[in-house]
């Protein structure tokens, strides 16, 4: 379903969003962290048009996009020559084990069913190596949408809205260890309904940071 609807508006889609990260403080900031946090190459997966990966190659991230549409993998080659990008699925992502610093799900994973989730942090979490970062973004929310249309076409797009402490719960079962938690209300009705949610994390068994000191002035 997702990927017949992201092909049939990939071109206008990359349109509408191509300047969104200009209009979101908190979408830069958290991709700023992450960009200073995480070491080794990067998989932007659900990249769509490419915009992420794109930022995220000029903050110098070693970054490379999976999409399973390939008309958002056509527009994101197109826009975006200096990065690469190849169809894929985040259920079955075409990587070594542990062959990954850093993994992205941005807005993204809205579109796997709930009870899909648990497979996709396993898969998620084979492919980081110990320490590796995950970054998640979608909207709060436990209910789904339906749109039949969008970006100026007839489509069929289920929307996950995720509960943030929910999915917290499934990444610990996978494996992963807390790093930032983000919420914050919507921007413009234009394009959200709902609050945002961001998570980063870590895959456990990565160097042990508990021995450092904390900063001047923390408790």
């Amino acid at each position: 379903m997702a990927r017949t609807a992201y092909d049939t508006v990939a071109h206008d889609y990359a349109d509408l969003a191509r300047d969104l990260l200009a209009e979101i403080p908190a979408d830069r900031a958290v991709l700023g962290l992450f960009a200073e946090l995480v070491r080794g190459r990067v998989a932007d997966v659900g990249c769509g048009p490419g915009r992420i990966s794109g930022h995220l190659k000029r903050l110098g991230v070693d970054v490379f996009g999976v999409d399973l549409s390939p008309g958002m993998v056509a527009v994101a080659r197109r826009d975006h020559p200096d990065v690469r990008f190849e169809v894929g699925s985040m259920l079955d992502l075409d990587l070594p084990d542990g062959s990954l610093g850093g993994a992205l799900a941005w807005y993204s994973v809205i579109h796997v069913p709930w009870e899909r989730h648990p497979a996709v942090f396993a898969e998620f979490h084979r492919v980081l190596a110990p320490g590796g970062l995950l970054v998640l973004a979608f909207q709060i929310g436990q209910e789904v949408r339906r749109y039949e249309q969008g970006y100026g076409h007839d489509i069929l797009l289920d929307v996950f809205r995720l509960d943030p402490d929910r999915v917290l719960g499934q990444l610990a079962e996978a494996g992963f260890e807390p790093h930032t938690r983000l919420e914050r209300e919507p921007l413009d009705p234009k394009w959200e309904k709902t609050r945002q949610g961001y998570l980063i994390v870590r895959k456990s068994g990565g160097p042990d940071r508990s021995g450092q000191p904390d900063r001047p002035g923390r408790a």
